[in-house]
């Protein structure tokens, strides 16, 4: 009978131990911006939903691509309807890990992060840097990197191809809270 207590309050403890060493981000910020010479878009997204594991750095990304919001109306509806097809690939994603990640650490450390991104229905791999602060058992991931338009087969009629970049600029800001079941 001891035992079996033994065995069910090492089992809740290493359930426990677990479920710390995850974070949630339920509120996270992307954004994009594409510079032409005919006219700037930027568009920013702040419900972006991520799971972080901290022990091996696995971290996946969801992002609703309708709730983008852009300064016009008109891009935004251009955006949904015509280019991402929001209808058809309502999420993008991301899976992957944050490299030699050191969930112990204090302060503030830069690491790369390598994974597939997956948008309009295409999976590519990436790899990018990000930042990562720790204040008391929140983390905030933070970065930026670019992405081409025809990798992931966007397509852009030739009338307009000039408002809209080759390359775009996308950032990121995740704050993760301890996961707690």
């Amino acid at each position: 009978m001891i035992r079996i207590g033994l065995i069910l309050v090492l089992g809740f403890l290493m359930s426990t131990a677990q479920a710390q060493n995850k974070y949630i981000a339920r509120q996270g910020q992307v954004s994009f911006y594409s510079y032409t010479s005919v006219e700037n878009i930027e568009a920013t997204n702040n419900q972006a939903f991520s799971i972080l594991e901290g022990r091996e750095g696995n971290l996946a990304i969801s992002v609703l691509m309708k709730a983008f919001v852009f300064e016009k109306a008109l891009m935004e509806e251009h955006f949904n309807e015509s280019y991402i097809e929001s209808d058809i690939y309502p999420k993008s994603s991301f899976e992957g890990k944050i490299l030699d990640f050191d969930p112990s650490f204090s302060t503030e450390q830069t690491k790369r992060i390598q994974g597939k991104i997956t948008i309009h229905g295409v999976t590519k791999d990436i790899e990018l840097k990000a930042r990562i602060v720790r204040e008391d058992d929140v983390l905030l991931l933070t970065g930026d990197f670019q992405l081409q338009v025809a990798d992931f087969k966007v397509k852009i009629p030739p009338i307009v191809a000039g408002n809209i970049a080759e390359t775009i600029q996308v950032k990121f800001r995740l704050q993760y809270q301890m996961y707690e079941q």
